[in-house]
């Protein structure tokens, strides 16, 4: 520090104490090389647990999306007249397919039987998936044993 500097900040104390502050942070900084790895150790597992469940609970609400599109397509089929249980079921199975979901992994029901269905008869298609069988993740941590299930009612005209 030049002289100019030094006489300047001694006609202000509030500019000396803030230099002496500095100083001393810079000081204690040099005396601990390890903090910051250290607080990164603490820091990082929390981090990464919450970046993981964001994108275990991103892909869930994606899936659940997924599968209520599907039943809907379902429904939508099985309420017109001459459509089969098989009918249904296919529709569905392409539908998951078509966004990347094992279908032959997802369980689809269709109630009652739309080839037996009379005018006003609620249809119900309805499809259940393990959510490790969708997840992103090789072992889910939050979701683990979970099952996302979507359902959709639709009158038979």
């Amino acid at each position: 520090m030049n002289e100019s500097t030094t006489s300047s900040m001694a006609h202000h104390p509030i500019g000396a104490s803030r230099f002496r502050a500095a100083n001393e942070h810079r000081r204690l900084a040099r005396r601990r090389p390890g903090t910051a790895v250290l607080e990164f150790a603490v820091v990082a597992p929390v981090l990464f647990m919450l970046a993981f469940g964001i994108i275990e609970f991103g892909r869930m609400v994606m899936v659940h999306q997924l599968l209520e599109g599907a039943v809907r397509e379902g429904a939508r089929l099985a309420i017109l007249d001459g459509t089969t249980a098989a009918d249904v079921e296919q529709v569905v199975r392409t539908y998951l397919t078509a966004t990347s979901i094992d279908a032959q992994e997802a369980e689809i029901t269709v109630t009652p039987d739309p080839a037996a269905a009379t005018r006003g008869t609620a249809m119900m298609v309805r499809t259940t998936i393990a959510f490790e069988k969708v997840s992103w993740l090789p072992a889910p941590f939050f979701l683990q044993g979970a099952t996302l299930k979507a359902t959709a009612t639709m009158r038979h005209e």
